[in-house]
């Protein structure tokens, strides 16, 4: 055990000597008060520990101890429905411990130590496994198994193979590896959290992320396994979509971390998350979601480590075959501790006071996400989805956060202020706003929703960019300057913008929409630009097809129930084409 004593304090940098011996990311204990850190830069025998609690009070001289292990996540069952700090310490258990504070020096198991899990093997003495390979199974909630896997490293034959009710530390099963040693199997394992899980092949994506979210879904798609940046000003919606996306995005497992974000917000989430109805199970949307809360008020040292924590529990799951969806909000107060930290290590700064390896720190963390074919014998697929929110300060985007996740992620969600000014949500901007996905998606879609979905998707982006043209040269000379056909882009355009993409995340229907329905809505509104627009080319006038009784009814269409959604629009279509006829005959006529 490597001793050491403080020589300075700066914050939550602490900088100790006679710590030759220490290795970088080693896990410190701090002054009597044990306080945890992490070795995050080495200097001789000098070592800086960035500290994840509280430092106030401490003082030269006083012991610091290494562990000799580096910052490592416990993973096992017990993880599903907990909510944890930044550093996996069980936030619902240290307040039955000591109260609503975290007590400095606190030290509590990531994993509940007493609690018994029924284990089922799935596997008979004498099988062959290696790592990555399911030795058995515990139904942790209601909606996840949880699969038992083989750790990384080790391979053999299985010596003995127990089923009952255990603890995370007891032995479940004994291997014989190749070199004739014994290793116990426990339903625990531990990983570091800087390092990222292996894997046996990276996959290239090929199915969309279902979110139901229209506007995303539709125009800004995102894949299984890919990445999403939603920049955004204070106030344009980032934590709601964030939360929506935990909410109804089809994806086994969510992991929302709560990365330096205010703690009503998280509030926000820790009440509504268990009083969610997961719209596939019907259970409590908590037993599938893993929640890392470390609010402003927390430890900023905490907070860096946070993202790390959240990345390794979903590659856990990843792993067990899972499609994970990891939610980071946001990445800006995470860039923000680089920031802090640096300062402090005294190091040259780039951009706007940012470490010159903001950029690459980002890329570590993103390209861990992915659809991957996992380790074992029969090399499951799994998936992560990682979506993280940024906060450029006023909403500029040329930040250098912005700018760094820009080069990373593929999917760009801008919210845009001046659209949440007018109370249209989700405020995401379609003329900024891109998904780099769009081709590879296209062939899912076309097989499993419909195959005119990309036509109509191109047609609707074509009215919204009209629009915007048009609407300068209204603003200039007035709308009676625009002809017939341009009247009617702007008519459609707007019947795109609120009868499609503006979504009321609080309205019981319409919170989520199938791909389904998704499309015979957007279907309805094109029908209506279409058929409109020969309607005019036969003299129809303008005005009255404006105000046709079925333009209410493609309104309203977003409220319909799923299960009543091919009744309604058929009913809707057929309205519509009436209508229409009996316009064009009286023109005619």
């Amino acid at each position: 055990m490597i001793r050491g004593t403080i020589a300075k304090v700066s914050g939550p940098l602490v900088i100790a000597e006679g710590m030759r011996q220490a290795n970088m990311f080693d896990v410190v204990r701090v002054s009597e008060h044990r306080l945890i850190g992490e070795i995050i830069e080495m200097h001789e025998d000098r070592a800086s520990i960035q500290v994840y609690e509280e430092t106030a009070g401490l003082g030269p001289g006083e012991p610091v101890v290494s562990t000799g292990t580096p910052l490592s996540v416990e993973l096992g069952p017990g993880l599903i429905s907990t909510i944890y700090d930044g550093i996996q310490r069980p936030l619902t258990k240290i307040r039955e411990m000591v109260g609503s504070n975290i007590t400095r020096g606190i030290d509590v198991p990531s994993l509940d130590r007493d609690k018994k899990w029924l284990f089922e093997p799935t596997v008979a003495k004498g099988t062959r496994v290696s790592s990555g390979d399911i030795i058995g199974k515990v139904q942790e909630t209601a909606v996840v198994e949880h699969r038992i896997m083989i750790p990384y490293g080790i391979s053999g034959v299985v010596e003995e193979i127990k089923s009952g009710e255990f603890t995370v530390e007891e032995t479940i099963a004994v291997v014989r590896k190749d070199d004739g040693q014994t290793v116990n199997i426990q339903m625990m394992q531990k990983w570091p959290v800087r390092k990222g899980r292996p894997y046996r092949e990276k996959l290239a994506p090929s199915e969309p992320l279902v979110t139901g979210q229209r506007v995303i879904d539709t125009l800004f798609p995102l894949a299984k396994g890919g990445v999403a940046a939603v920049p955004g000003p204070f106030g344009s919606g980032k934590t709601v979509v964030q939360h929506q996306l935990a909410k109804w995005a089809d994806a086994d497992i969510v992991v929302y971390i709560g990365c330096g974000e205010r703690g009503n917000e998280m509030t926000d989430v820790l009440m509504e998350f268990p009083e969610l109805k997961d719209p596939r199970t019907g259970e409590s949307l908590m037993q599938r979601t893993v929640l890392i809360a470390n609010t402003s008020d927390m430890p900023v040292a905490a907070r860096e480590a946070s993202i790390y924590t959240g990345i390794t529990i979903a590659e856990y799951f990843r792993d067990m075959g899972y499609s994970v969806a990891l939610m980071a909000d946001s990445t800006s107060r995470w860039a923000e501790a680089l920031r802090e930290m640096s300062g402090r290590l005294e190091e040259m700064p780039g951009e706007e006071g940012y470490p010159a390896y903001l950029g690459s720190r980002l890329a570590q963390f993103y390209e861990r996400a992915g659809r991957v074919i996992t380790l074992g014998t029969e090399g499951r697929e799994g998936s992560i989805t990682a979506i993280g929110a940024v906060s450029p300060p006023g909403g500029d985007i040329s930040e250098p956060v912005t700018q760094a996740t820009l080069r990373i992620v593929k999917v760009f969600w801008g919210l845009d202020a001046s659209l949440a000014y007018r109370r249209h949500f989700p405020a995401i901007n379609w003329l900024l706003s891109y998904s780099l996905y769009l081709d590879r998606l296209d062939e899912w879609i076309s097989e499993h929703v419909s195959k005119d979905w990309s036509s109509l998707r191109a047609d609707a982006m074509r009215l919204l960019q009209e629009e915007s043209e048009l609407e300068e040269i209204v603003r200039l000379v007035g709308i009676d300057a625009l002809s017939a056909n341009e009247r009617l882009v702007l008519e459609a355009a707007k019947s795109i913008r609120e009868d499609y993409l503006h979504q009321n995340a609080f309205h019981d229907v319409d919170t989520y929409t199938s791909m389904h329905k998704q499309y015979r809505m957007l279907k309805l509104i094109m029908s209506f630009y279409y058929k409109g627009k020969k309607a005019i080319e036969q003299g129809a006038s303008i005005n009255e097809l404006f105000n046709l009784p079925v333009r209410y009814r493609i309104g309203r269409a977003k409220y319909t129930n799923e299960n009543e959604v091919d009744v309604a629009f058929d009913s809707i279509e057929k309205d519509l084409d009436q209508q229409m006829e009996s316009l064009v005959s009286k023109e005619v006529g």
